[in-house]
């Protein structure tokens, strides 16, 4: 007897840390795992990203506050990335920081998107935004300015996605990488510029 009252408590704990809004408990999902780092590995396939294949990758939710999760992505010894999850009162946002080793800002960064619908406590999708689309098309890239991004929570996974149509094949750009939620690692070194 004192099992089912131990599992009817804590399913009421749960529930009681759940709201209506998706993007709410999605924040909280990812604030769960403030302080923590995780190896990564490729899942997609694209021939494009053969060499990131073999190369280890760890993740570490950096910076954590109400509004706000900073979260290094660090691909062997290349600190360059960190991604920012924004709560912005309207929906979410997520911006690249892309640096130099110096910490000086790359000529391509603070790219990303806004979701455009609620999304799940599970998976929101960050469609590119403007900023980005003008930023892309200045600088080259104009092949990035259809991407949606996505970070979803699978069992014990966190996947980070970008997609795009190829515009000259019938056919998707896929890149995913997932983290193994259920190992913490050693907390690596901090992104450039967020030392």
């Amino acid at each position: 007897m004192r099992y089912i009252i131990l599992g009817v408590s804590v399913l009421a704990i749960a529930a009681c840390n759940q709201t209506d809004d998706p993007q709410d408990n999605f924040m909280d999902n990812l604030q769960a795992h403030c302080g923590k780092a995780y190896a990564g590995k490729l899942i997609s396939t694209d021939a494009v990203d053969a060499d990131m294949a073999a190369m280890p990758m760890v993740m570490h939710m950096r910076e954590c506050s109400d509004d706000e999760v900073k979260i290094s992505f660090n691909v062997d010894d290349n600190r360059s990335r960190t991604w920012i999850i924004t709560d912005t009162g309207e929906g979410m946002r997520l911006k690249h920081d892309h640096r130099h080793e110096d910490g000086h800002e790359d000529e391509v960064t603070q790219y990303g998107g806004d979701t455009d619908n609620p999304g799940t406590a599970t998976r929101q999708d960050f469609p590119v935004d403007q900023f980005s689309i003008d930023m892309f098309n200045q600088t080259g890239l104009e092949v990035s300015t259809t991407n949606v991004w996505a970070f979803y929570f699978g069992d014990e996974t966190l996947t980070y996605e970008m997609t795009r149509p190829y515009k000259v094949e019938p056919k998707i750009r896929l890149f995913q990488v997932e983290f193994d939620l259920s190992e913490e690692v050693g907390v690596p070194e901090a992104s450039w510029g967020h030392e």
